[in-house]
């Protein structure tokens, strides 16, 4: 969704360190300067355990919660963000295919977008769930574009993505890949082999139909 629909490549990490603000506020929490980075950070790795054992939570719950607050800013964020001008390329796919969007953003912030901007092409939208269960099933892993195409009833099809977890998740989850090439990604060099490349939806559309 970040950077193939929405302009941007994705969530800026002020949104988590806001995040973080706000549960420490809702819950009357001081917390020291030196675990604030730690605890705001998109990841849930071991420095934010060993971080949340030094202020006294419980990492599984206090992770989900700050993302909570998280997928409320993100929500913020999205609406005042455009789509690419390419997007309406995609209106006329669902009379021949099934179409769906799978993101690593959270479900409710993908939800959003989709209503926001009327993206009525889509007849699935997936994004991930809040906590450590979801931030371990985002891409590369395949879960969500496996739980898409279940929801959408199909067994092949093409993932287009931006970055090469989304080429590796593609390929994990038995699905062709498009690597869609913008402004903020024309350079980059990949270390897997899509299955295309492109440089714009319409491209996939044409794709699609031959």
């Amino acid at each position: 969704m970040d950077g193939v629909l929405l302009e941007g490549r994705g969530t800026d990490p002020a949104v988590h360190a806001r995040a973080l603000e706000d549960l420490l506020e809702a819950r009357g929490m001081d917390v020291a300067e030196e675990h604030r980075a730690t605890l705001s950070e998109y990841e849930y790795s071991d420095a934010f355990v060993e971080a949340c054992a030094a202020v006294g939570v419980d990492p599984e719950e206090f992770y989900t919660a700050r993302e909570e607050h998280s997928a409320a800013r993100t929500v913020d964020h999205a609406a005042g963000r455009d789509l690419f001008d390419d997007v309406g390329a995609l209106d006329g796919l669902p009379d021949r295919v099934a179409v769906g969007v799978v993101s690593n953003n959270y479900h409710r912030t993908v939800e959003f977008v989709v209503e926001r901007f009327g993206l009525t092409a889509f007849d699935a939208a997936r994004g991930r769930e809040l906590g450590p269960v979801g931030f371990s099933r985002r891409k590369p892993e395949p879960y969500y574009l496996v739980d898409t195409l279940d929801a959408l009833g199909a067994t092949d099809g093409i993932y287009v993505g931006d970055r090469e977890t989304d080429v590796v998740a593609a390929h994990r989850a038995g699905l062709d890949s498009a690597f869609l090439r913008r402004d903020h990604n024309a350079d980059v060099e990949l270390g897997v082999e899509p299955t295309i490349e492109v440089d714009g939806l319409d491209e996939v559309v044409d794709v699609i139909g031959e």
